[in-house]
């Protein structure tokens, strides 16, 4: 009827409105479902971790684990590390890129917890023998001596102080000691009640979860590699993918994108700006090896796989306890 017609500008509006509709609907990503293992997020779009990284891999990389020498006998497992990615596969982890990306981020993580957490000392390791927690007398990387406990739980064999420090935010607990413990160890209590608030788990006043439970120790290490331990500063996750674009302050010191920013990251000048020292060299080596094993290949290692001329992110302090990048690690 006539007297219902819509004016030639009101007909605007409308057609204007559903452009903008259909734009924004347009602009949406795609978010895809892969069951419990990655779901409501574009990653999830992508190969999830065990479609490329299965059991048998594992075991491969990790062969050693159960050996008597380890002495962590039946502490990890793939089910654990599988279980524990899960929850950071929906935010990127292992599901960021092509399959070649996922697998050597995957790999670059594991390097950094069987540098770690190795048997061996070894920068060109001839065998899988990580995820030992240290059974023996050699140091790792210039860090405090693993062992496991009678319980079979990964801990500081010697420690040289109960790593408490005076912190506003996450003051020591009376009789805990804030050790080394997980796949990639945490030290000092300000470390474990940052890295618990961010899991929603007391590790302030129960540090000794992450010797208890495999997944959950996955679960922190997988959690220090995607957060950035300070605001504005980037996590070894982006770091690693190309997330990350430097600045120019960052070019200047040497910081660029790849495996040696993750160093850089997780390890500060611990590990980097000290030339072709032999901490730097073995977590390279395990990368490789891990890239070897996977069937990528040492030769897709890319560029600025070092970190020896780059300036730490958060240098260290006269104090040790000050910085705390340095003392995460």
């Amino acid at each position: 009827m006539a007297g219902n017609s819509l004016s030639p500008e009101v007909w605007m509006l409308l057609l204007v409105a559903a452009a903008c509709a259909h734009a924004a609907s347009s602009a949406k990503p795609k978010v895809c479902d892969k069951g419990w293992e990655c779901k409501a997020s574009v990653y999830c779009c992508n190969e999830t971790i065990s479609d490329f990284f299965q059991v048998y891999q594992f075991e491969d990389l990790f062969s050693k684990r159960n050996a008597p020498i380890a002495q962590a006998v039946g502490f990890w497992d793939y089910h654990s590390f599988i279980t524990a990615a899960a929850v950071y596969e929906p935010l990127g982890f292992g599901t960021t890129g092509g399959k070649q990306m996922q697998m050597k981020e995957v790999a670059a993580f594991l390097g950094h917890v069987g540098s770690k957490t190795s048997c061996t000392n070894s920068s060109t390791p001839p065998n899988p023998t990580v995820l030992c927690f240290l059974c023996s007398d050699l140091p790792v990387a210039g860090l405090p001596l693993l062992q496991v406990d009678m319980a079979l739980r990964p801990r500081e064999m010697s420690p040289s102080q109960s790593y408490c420090d005076q912190s506003y935010d996450y003051p020591c607990t009376p009789g805990v000691d804030y050790y080394g413990r997980g796949a990639l160890p945490v030290y000092w209590n300000y470390n474990y009640g940052a890295i618990g608030d961010g899991l929603k788990v007391d590790l302030l006043n129960h540090p000794e979860y992450l010797e208890q439970n495999a997944t959950l120790a996955f679960q922190a290490a997988i959690y220090r590699w995607m957060t950035p331990m300070k605001k504005k500063q980037p996590s070894a996750h982006d770091v690693f993918v190309g997330k990350w674009k430097p600045t120019k302050n960052d070019t200047l010191a040497k910081r660029l994108p790849g495996f040696g920013a993750t160093m850089n990251v997780l390890y500060g000048d611990l590990v980097c700006g000290q030339g072709s020292i032999d901490a730097m060299n073995n977590i390279i080596s395990h990368y490789q090896y891990y890239l070897d094993l996977m069937g990528i290949g040492r030769q897709f290692s890319d560029d600025n796989l070092d970190c020896a001329e780059q300036e730490a992110f958060n240098p260290s302090t006269a104090s040790s306890t000050s910085s705390p990048t340095a003392a995460s690690t």
